[in-house]
């Protein structure tokens, strides 16, 4: 029995989160970063069908939205990538492809957001750590 993938359910994804002080919207970061990863990953395309594009903004409104609160404080990036990926991996997700995304993100908000080196920086660290996971080899 295989089983199917479900669509993202549950607390949705923040739809902007700040940094200092300033209100950035995640949705037009993670439209971008889905169209770069799927350039990249087009495998997730016929591997999840219709769902991989939602899964890959849902789950990338939350990298960023913990990559920005890890900048200001409140939030352990690496904490939260480290509990995503244990979860991806748990359901066959290649840990590779999550790396693969946080560099994305990383290249996409130094281009796209004012000052931001510092949350590309921590999504770097994260890429860094899911590739250091035993299981990633």
């Amino acid at each position: 029995m295989t089983r199917r993938t479900a669509p993202p359910s549950g607390w949705q994804p923040p739809a902007e989160a700040e940094l200092d002080g300033r209100p950035i919207a995640l949705a037009p970061l993670a439209t971008e970063i889905a169209d770069r990863y799927f350039a990249d990953y087009p495998d997730d395309l016929e591997r999840y069908g219709d769902l991989a594009r939602a899964w890959e903004i849902h789950d990338t409104h939350y990298l960023l939205a913990w990559a920005l609160g890890d900048v200001a404080g409140y939030v352990e990036l690496e904490r939260q990538v480290s509990w995503l990926a244990r979860i991806l991996e748990a359901r066959e997700f290649p840990l590779d492809h999550l790396a693969g995304n946080l560099l994305i993100a990383a290249d996409v908000v130094t281009a796209r957001v004012a000052g931001s080196e510092p949350v590309a920086e921590r999504l770097r660290a994260a890429a860094a750590l899911v590739r250091s996971t035993p299981s990633f080899h």
